[in-house]
């Protein structure tokens, strides 16, 4: 192994450390195996916000009967971003829409276990996000009616 192999070893690890000393082993691992990513085609419900950081955050509900049969979302933020929108994406899988306006922050933040202090507010805009999937959706249902 040259000293680069094991300069870029040693910083990988340092980087993969502080990441899980950062996003506990829950958040680490869904950041480094995202679940739930990508923009969905044709879905029934569909929110996008902008956080007070500049992160857009964006995410997709396919339903059936009445409950999530499949969501998905799509972030440019960063990794705490991207494992907010994770995480709350799992949470809306089997729930009503009414269910799904009671998903807020503190559910999100509780489902991956701890994000950096100054992070937190990610778990707010993908709990926003979800409303704004809801709004669609109910909007859409209201319009076929």
């Amino acid at each position: 192994m040259s000293n680069l192999d094991a300069f870029l070893d040693k910083l990988q690890e340092e980087i993969f450390d502080e990441a899980k000393q950062a996003l506990g082993e829950r958040g680490f691992d869904r950041w480094r195996n995202p679940k739930h990513n990508g923009r969905m085609e044709n879905p029934d419900g569909w929110g996008r916000v902008t956080g007070e950081c500049g992160d857009t955050m964006e995410i997709y509900l396919k339903f059936k009967d009445n409950q999530v049969a499949k969501g998905s979302y799509f972030t440019d933020g960063c990794a705490s971003s991207m494992v907010s929108a994770s995480f709350a994406v799992e949470l809306t899988l089997g729930k009503t829409p009414e269910q799904l306006t009671d998903i807020t922050a503190d559910h999100i933040l509780a489902a991956i276990g701890r994000l950096p202090d100054d992070d937190v507010h990610c778990t707010t805009l993908a709990a926003r996000t979800i409303q704004a999937a809801v709004d669609n959706y109910m909007g859409t249902m209201v319009k076929k009616v």
